[in-house]
């Protein structure tokens, strides 16, 4: 089920105009391999760090059930109730994994928190362009699908759930804005200028941006 994958990686470098010169679907690890690590969450999707002396390793697990999903009811041909979820959880597994390398490839430090900020972002746009595209409209409930009706993990330890409430909160109040000053007005290329530049910010230049915004 790589195509899927493909064309998100494609489409994320394709929107902030990045290119990473990888093939996210050649770090795809399998449930095997993941336990094998000895990994102490074991989600359904997972991007994997290591640094060793040949530089950064990385992997990326996602469900099989999640990929099996996609391969069926293919999202580009029609986003639905039916593969939104899994959908949305490829998106954040190819967004971290994007990132993290173009971060990489610019000496940048990322943080676990400024990876799942992003990725909520990301979530938010790709799920928006393609129902948007779609339908002939952008969808009137996406935003509180995200970022309202969620439930975190159970297993989470404290800084974890923090980061995450963080992220979900962050990601909330920013596409708050982009609905306000560009989807409602159907203004999708101002809007591609606009997250261009955010991706480029590091967290903390993300997070006051985000907070000015709501003020």
């Amino acid at each position: 089920m790589p195509a899927v994958l493909r064309a998100l990686q494609g489409g994320l470098e394709s929107m902030y105009r990045v290119e990473t010169d990888l093939d996210v679907c050649d770090f795809l690890v399998g449930g095997d391999e993941r336990d094998a690590l000895e990994v102490e969450r074991a989600p359904k999707e997972q991007l994997l760090i290591r640094r060793d002396d040949d530089g950064l390793q990385l992997g990326l697990f996602v469900d099989e059930r999640t990929l099996e999903n996609l391969a069926m009811r293919d999202p580009r041909r029609r986003l639905d109730a039916q593969n939104l979820q899994d959908f949305l959880l490829a998106i954040e597994g190819v967004s971290h994994f994007v990132y993290l390398v173009h971060r990489a490839r610019q000496e940048r430090p990322v943080s676990a928190v400024e990876l799942e900020l992003q990725a909520e972002v990301d979530k938010y746009l790709v799920a928006l362009l393609v129902s948007w595209n779609q339908t002939g409209e952008p969808p009137a409930d996406l935003r509180e699908r995200l970022f309202a009706n969620i439930r975190f993990a159970g297993d989470l330890s404290r800084d974890e759930r923090e980061r995450y409430e963080l992220a979900n909160s962050a990601a909330d109040e920013y596409a708050a804005s982009l609905e306000a000053r560009f989807v409602r007005s159907h203004a999708v290329d101002d809007m591609l200028g606009e997250v261009r530049r955010f991706y480029r910010k590091g967290l903390a230049e993300k997070l006051s941006y985000i907070s000015q915004l709501a003020a």
